[in-house]
This record gives C-alpha cells, structure tokens and sequence, in this order.
C-alpha cells in the first residue's frame, strides 16, 4: 500500500507486520507488549471519543508526556481525524508553555503523570483549557481512557463518519505543529504535514538495516522531531519498539532487550563514552595500560580505508580485550546507531566504529522534518566521518555565497504557525528554506556542518570564528563536559569550561590533591595548571586568530531544567551570557555596569 498519511501506517502494520510486540514498556517491573491490533483498535476509540466530544478536523491536542504507546495511540487516533498534534516538551518552564498552549490554539491537553497534572493545572485554568487529561491512571484525576471508552461506545456510530474524514485526508494537509525548542527567545510553531513526516521517513527507510521485530530502544522525547520521524521509520519496518523506562535506565534496558538500533543525540553519546573512560580509569597495571591503548586505537580507525597489516592486528586484539565489553555493555546486539541534533565529535564515531558499533550522524532541522542528510551503510562510499553524510535522494541542497545551507524538498516545513513574516524570512521565493546553519560539500556530495550562521562572530580584528567547531574539539579532553567559546569583537577568544567533574574527581585523587567541594577544586593550582595543558593541546589544531587565549571553570551544571540548555541539548548562549556575566567581565577586564563591543551585555 502507498503510505502517504501518518495514520496509513496502521493499516501497513496490519497487512505486512501483524505482530505482538509492536510497542512495548515496561511497567511494574515487566515489559508489557501492545500488538499491531491494540495499536490500530486503542486509536481509533481515541478518534470515535474525540468526535464525541466535538473535535473536529484542523482542531489542536497538545501533549507533554514521557515516552509511552499511548503517546503513539493518542497521535494516530488525532491523526485519523485529522486533528492536529502539538508534541511539547516535559522540561518547560511555566511561561512556554502558556504561550504554546494559548499559541497553538489548543483545545485539549495529555500529560503523563500527578506531578506534570499538578503543575500545569494553573496554566491550564489560565488559558481556559476544556479537556485535561492523564495517561497515568489515578482514582482522582481525568484519565485519558474515559475518552477512548467514549469511543467504544460510539464506535458503531462514528465508524462511517471517521472512514469519511480519513478519505478526506489529504498528504498536504497539517498533521503536527512542533514548537522549537528556542534557545533564543519564545519558541516558534513549525507546521509539518503528513507528507513532510512520510517523504522524509521513506527517503531514510533503505538506509538502515532494519528488520521486521528488529528490538529498537526509544528514550529520546517523541515530541522531538528526530525521535518521532524514526519511530514512524521503525514502524514502517515492523520494528518492535521499547520505550526506556527513563534517562538512567537506558544502559539496564538496551541489555534488557538486546536492542539492535537506536536513535540518540550526542551528549548520550558523550556521556556514555565519559562513564566508559571513568571504569577504565578503575583498572590498574596492565590492563589500565591495554584500555587506553585501545582507545588510541580506536581514534586512528578509518572507516573507507584500508588499515596496515600491524594496524589490523592490534586493533582485533583490541576488540577482543576492550571493546567486545562495550558490545556487551549495549546487549550485543548492536546493528548501528543514529546520532542527530547537534554535531558528533568525529572521534567518537571512530572509536564507536573501532568497537564494531556503527555510530552514524545526520543532520537536520524541526522545519525539515527532519533529516537532510545521514550517514549510511546501504551502499559503498556513504560514509564519511566529519560530515553529516550524502543528502537524501529526493531534498537538494545549495550552499549560498555566504556559506549558509539551503533546502528544497517536499520534507520543508509549510511555514510557522500564525507567523507568516517569519515564514517569509526563511522560504524566500524559490523555495529555497533557509537553514542558519554554515556548511560544505566535502566531494561535492557529504554534507559538512561548520557552525551556526547567527553564532559566527568576528574578534575585533575582523577575523571571523565558528565557536560550535571549537567548543565541539575541546569538549575531546577527557576533562571538560562543556565549553562555551566568547570573544565577539575582542582582541581574543576566550571559553567558559565546565570540568567533566566525575573524571576530575579520580584524576584529582590519584595526584593526591585535597578538596572540600567542586567550587574550590576548580580554583586549586594544579587544577588549573592540568586544564592549561589540556587547551594548548588542543590550541595546536586551530588558527591562530581561533586559539583559546583565556578560560574560566565553572562548576554549576548546564542542563535543560535551569536554562543553559535547550530541551534539545543545545546551549542556550544568552542564558549562559546572563548567568556568567561577572566571570566574562573579569576575562576581558570590564568593570561593572560596563559591556563588551559586541551584541551581548554583560548585565543583561
């Protein structure tokens, strides 16, 4: 059959992929499975209810749950009407999502537990939300099956009618509107139709080596546009799809269930190499000696290249010593990995590559649907570590005079909801979707990812920098979790480092160096004297004008819940510019109450 809608994908699992284990999660300490039929049965009730209760077609849901099958089940029951999912993030603050749930013009509203109902019944009262409800039963609280037993009981009635509305349904038409996540200002609404989702998950489909009832681990949100694109990727191919119990259970789940794919983004992939780096610090002697040898290794494999004859030896030693415990530590039974959303430090994918565990980047955005370009294995020579991949067979890329990526494809957007001048600022009159991302083509074919148009600035001598390619190299010292590069129209570049603390921890014990709390291991001399060493390392690999002239450690986490970052991960540079102010006036020397030349004010 030709799967065109969303919801089509039903049907396609009913005829192709009838199976048990569709979705499955684990409750209660089981892994209980939902079949194709409860997928297809529970989503239509959920159509038959929300037509009972009125809902008609262009009518807006929003969610703001974990990832669950009735995440899966309430979007293609809203799909089937035609009804339009808005998919939030669960990290938001009280303002987002007031503006998003006022914004979207929503009329309903699924959260998947007490404490998300507890805190967003004031803003749900504020914007005069009708329907409130939780996927999570609770005795005293609207639970979401009261409107799919609505359903049932109006299935006989409303069976012709939702039939009617599905025929109706056109490719073009809305299916989703996915809020970006904003590191600058309110959030804007992408509208992405049926056809945006489909066309970009058949272009990806032949790329990847899936299977029917191949096991697949979920743990990015599903409102993230990435995770959602590939969870309709991996039910195109008859996948069973686990949804992690929760960010700290990912490692126990993917042994769980042997998972064979899995989507991510690379600060999982960062932190789950720091976690590896830190048991092998554990080790002592010679096995110490033969894990850090095997990561030198590693960082040397050259994926379309032939390695020498002793190259090959050592490295099948390796894998049989080292890495084979990084397969198991995964399940086994690894087919590949895809990392998106923001850039992958080349290493790791060598390493990974190293290790028997293919680590594939992309790249794409919320306004493409996402993907513009991946690595794959499909074919010889998709390959190319640096790059984000060849672009997909049917998007074309340009690069503009200015270096900036340009997109034309049926996966761009359809605009930004109720904002059609900002629509007009990135589509111009050719189609032509402006990306903001600075980028080449490496053999005039793999996509490569230089930096943020609007995050380039220029010292003070007119040199330009790319702080993403900067922050993306440091961030390879086993001692640094975060960088964030400053500098614009001063003399010099300079970074904020927050210290990878867990690897600071060991190496400051083993050089017997005492410390209270984080706040002064960072200010301790010989501290400062090791992250000195590890930024002229690196120093060596930039342009003079790009070198880190001055840094500062901070000990505070950066993470989504206070700000620094993104619910995409992503840094949230005008928070970090507010929050560090005092420290940045202090590397280049401001008093207070003054600012820099450039853009960003110290005291903002």
């Amino acid at each position: 059959m030709n799967i065109e809608r969303t919801f089509d994908l039903l049907e396609h699992l009913r005829q192709n992929h009838n199976r048990a284990d569709i979705l499955v999660a684990k409750r209660e300490g089981q892994w209980i499975k939902f079949s194709a039929e409860d997928y297809g049965r529970t989503s239509r009730r959920f159509s038959y209810g929300l037509m009972s209760l009125g809902f008609e077609k262009g009518d807006k849901i929003a969610t703001i749950s974990n990832n669950r099958p009735e995440w899966n089940m309430a979007d293609m029951g809203m799909s089937m009407l035609g009804v339009v999912h808005v998919p939030v993030y669960p990290s938001l603050g009280e303002e987002e999502y007031k503006y998003i749930l006022e914004h979207s013009d929503a009329k309903m509203l699924l959260v998947h537990d007490r404490a998300t109902w507890q805190r967003l019944k004031p803003v749900v009262d504020a914007v005069g939300l009708k329907h409130f409800y939780t996927f999570i039963y609770y005795e005293d609280l609207p639970h979401w099956s009261e409107v799919t037993k609505l359903g049932e009981t109006a299935r006989v009635k409303c069976k012709e009618e939702l039939r009617r509305i599905k025929d109706s349904i056109l490719p073009g038409d809305l299916a989703s509107i996915i809020y970006t996540s904003g590191t600058t200002g309110m959030p804007k609404g992408v509208m992405l139709s049926h056809s945006n989702f489909m066309s970009n998950m058949k272009a990806c489909a032949p790329l990847f080596p899936l299977e029917s009832g191949d096991r697949i681990l979920s743990f990015l949100p599903l409102c993230h546009v990435f995770e959602r694109m590939v969870n309709y990727l991996f039910q195109f191919k008859g996948c069973s799809i686990h949804y992690a119990e929760n960010i700290g259970t990912i490692a126990q789940n993917m042994v769980e269930i042997q998972a064979q794919a899995f989507a991510t983004v690379p600060r999982v992939i960062e932190r789950i190499y720091d976690k590896i780096v830190s048991k092998g610090e554990d080790l002592s002697g010679i096995k110490r000696l033969i894990f850090f040898q095997s990561l030198k290794l590693g960082e040397k494999f050259r994926v379309n290249g032939k390695h020498h004859f002793w190259y090959g030896l050592r490295l099948s030693l390796a894998r049989k010593l080292v890495f084979s415990k990084w397969q198991k530590a995964f399940g086994g039974q690894l087919k590949f990995v895809v990392s998106g959303g923001a850039a992958l430090q080349p290493r790791l994918s060598r390493l990974f590559f190293a290790a028997d565990i293919p680590l594939l980047e992309g790249y794409g955005l919320t306004e493409t649907s996402p993907v513009i370009a991946v690595n794959h294995l499909s074919q010889p020579d998709c390959l190319h570590i640096g790059s984000v991949g060849p672009v997909l067979n049917n998007v074309a890329v340009k690069i503009d005079e200015d270096g900036e990526i340009l997109v034309k494809g049926p996966n761009v957007m359809q605009g930004y909801y109720k904002a059609q001048d900002l629509s007009d600022e990135v589509i111009d009159a050719d189609g032509w979707f402006h990306t903001g991302d600075i980028g080449t083509l490496i053999k005039n074919r793999f996509l490569k990812i230089t930096d943020r148009k609007k995050e380039m600035f220029k010292t003070s001598s007119g040199k330009y920098i790319a702080p993403q390619a900067i922050e993306n190299l440091l961030k390879e010292s086993f001692f640094i979790e975060q960088v964030m590069v400053v500098g614009e129209n001063e003399k010099f570049a300079s970074a904020l480092l927050l210290p990878n603390f867990e690897y600071l921890h060991v190496w400051a014990h083993d050089n017997k160096i005492h410390f209270r709390d984080n706040p002064e291991l960072i200010t301790l001399p010989k501290v400062l004297k090791q992250f000195q060493k590890e930024v002229d390392v690196y120093n060596k690999q930039l342009g003079k004008h790009e070198q880190i002239k001055r840094f500062r450690l901070v000990w505070e986490d950066w993470n989504s819940h206070t700000g620094e970052l993104s619910p995409t991960l992503k840094l949230r540079r005008r928070v970090l510019y507010k929050k560090y102010a005092p420290v940045l006036r202090e590397i280049y020397a401001y008093q207070e109450g003054e600012e820099n030349r450039g853009k960003h004010k110290f005291n903002d």
